[in-house]
């Protein structure tokens, strides 16, 4: 869902055009983004960090206006339907409806497709990513219902799966709702359960592995202290449990890494024609003008290029930064539970 002409946002903020455009976006906002009343602020001060009543947002828009360069309100629901919005056949709405699973499919697994009836016994070697090509396919090119146009029974479900994310739906929730939607619509061609849609997704490459961590976060309980039951430093106890642990009992980790693969993830980017060529951005297409307009133009890269000649004559290699930051998901930080996100950032990439 577009949210139509935003040149108010330009407009000196006491305008009553202004206060107008802000009234608009807030019924938009709320109708489609908002969590127990509450929606993301999306002013300078706050940069949609935390979340207010409309009266909060609506006066801090007015006074210190939108964060710079919110052009495209993603936090607030532009880019999805309303229930309450009837669909158009504009550009934008087409392009949203209408995912690009094919394509999708054959960047992630263009190497399998070219492999695939080559050699006698090549399936056996390919094993289960072979598998899933054949899977996957199959479930993109099938449609959700007799004569359905807009979606697959893989894109409805990626579609239901964001949905899950984006609202917070819990796992049973989430499988009530495809229960209902089985009910109500016996023909749709949807996932039985939650763990069927995961695994779909899962497919795709797109799913991470838990490692347990020591609760005060000395050790990771990985590779040869995958088995063990109390950190080697600390001694801690790796699981919750409010008597001794024993064959039957529960064990339920005290901490959890969530770690999102890298090596999958940076060999998706050369499967992606679009992508495999924006790797080289720094190289082949970034201005050499003697103005530092990226990484690239700067010392630090210049002197590690010359400590690593053998790595950087290839342009493909990919140079990495790492960032941390800390937030709290539940909207308060007068509660303990933060989490840290560790992320890399790639600078092959214009910026």
């Amino acid at each position: 869902m577009d949210y139509g002409d935003k040149s108010w946002m330009n407009l000196l903020r006491w305008t009553d055009e202004y206060i107008r455009g802000v009234n608009n976006f807030l019924d938009k906002a709320f109708e489609r983004a908002a969590q127990e009343n509450e929606i993301l602020c999306p002013c300078k001060k706050c940069m949609n960090r935390y979340w207010y009543y409309r009266n909060v947002v609506e006066d801090h828009l007015v006074v210190h206006g939108f964060v710079d360069s919110y052009t495209k309100w993603v936090f607030h629901g532009e880019g999805f339907s309303s229930r309450n919005t009837p669909h158009t056949s504009s550009d934008d709405d087409s392009s949203i409806m209408r995912d690009n699973i094919d394509g999708l499919l054959h960047d992630t697994f263009r190497n399998i497709e070219s492999q695939v009836g080559d050699e006698e016994g090549v399936g056996e070697r390919l094993s289960e990513d072979a598998k899933k090509f054949f899977k996957l396919p199959e479930d993109g090119k099938q449609e959700l219902y007799p004569g359905c146009e807009n979606f697959s029974k893989l894109s409805f479900t990626i579609r239901l799966y964001l949905l899950k994310c984006l609202h917070g739906l819990s796992n049973v929730a989430f499988s009530n709702l495809l229960e209902l939607i089985k009910v109500a619509f016996p023909f749709a061609q949807v996932p039985e359960s939650f763990n069927k849609a995961r695994n779909m997704i899962k497919d795709l490459g797109l799913h991470y592995k838990k490692i347990h961590t020591c609760p005060n976060n000395c050790m990771l309980f990985w590779k040869e202290n995958a088995n063990a039951d109390n950190c080697s430093i600390c001694g801690s106890s790796r699981w919750k449990s409010a008597g001794p642990l024993t064959k039957t009992s529960s064990k339920i980790p005290t901490k959890v890494l969530r770690y999102f693969l890298l090596k999958p993830r940076l060999q998706r980017i050369f499967m992606c024609p679009e992508t495999a060529a924006a790797i080289r951005w720094h190289a082949n297409e970034r201005p050499n003008d003697g103005d530092i307009r990226h990484l690239a133009d700067g010392k630090a890269w210049k002197n590690f290029d010359s400590l690593h000649p053998d790595f950087s004559r290839d342009p493909r290699n990919i140079r990495l930064g790492l960032s941390s930051d800390g937030f709290n998901p539940f909207r308060t930080m007068s509660i303990s539970h933060s989490t840290w996100p560790v992320m890399l950032m790639n600078y092959n990439l214009s910026p």
